[in-house]
């Protein structure tokens, strides 16, 4: 999440808003918002895990990284699925991803 703090005010400009959740109970995740200038969403379950398509690791009680790029109009227009600490979205990625679907309208 540190990549898309030191973005954020260039996502904002460009219109993208970031929100991030956690399987972690209020207070940790409180710890980790306090470190960012985006929401922070706790509490994720197995239930919204799987309403989103994402991964569920039954050991630790988990959800591996899902991320989602939506349009104006919440249509999801980029999806990253994740079973490990590899394969996530960077933020300067994203901005580039966002200059380039900008440009093409």
């Amino acid at each position: 999440m540190v990549g898309f703090e030191k973005e954020r005010e260039t996502l904002e400009g460009m219109g993208v808003a970031v929100v991030a959740a956690s399987v972690d109970p209020i207070e940790k995740a409180q710890e980790v918002a306090d470190e960012v200038g985006f929401p922070v969403g706790y509490g994720v379950t197995r239930e919204i895990a799987d309403k989103l398509g994402s991964w569920w690791e039954d050991r630790r009680s988990i959800v591996q990284p899902s991320e989602f790029l939506l349009d104006s109009d919440n249509q999801v227009v980029l999806s990253s699925y994740s079973d490990g600490p590899l394969g996530r979205v960077e933020a300067a990625d994203l901005v580039r991803l966002v200059n380039f679907y900008e440009s093409r309208k």
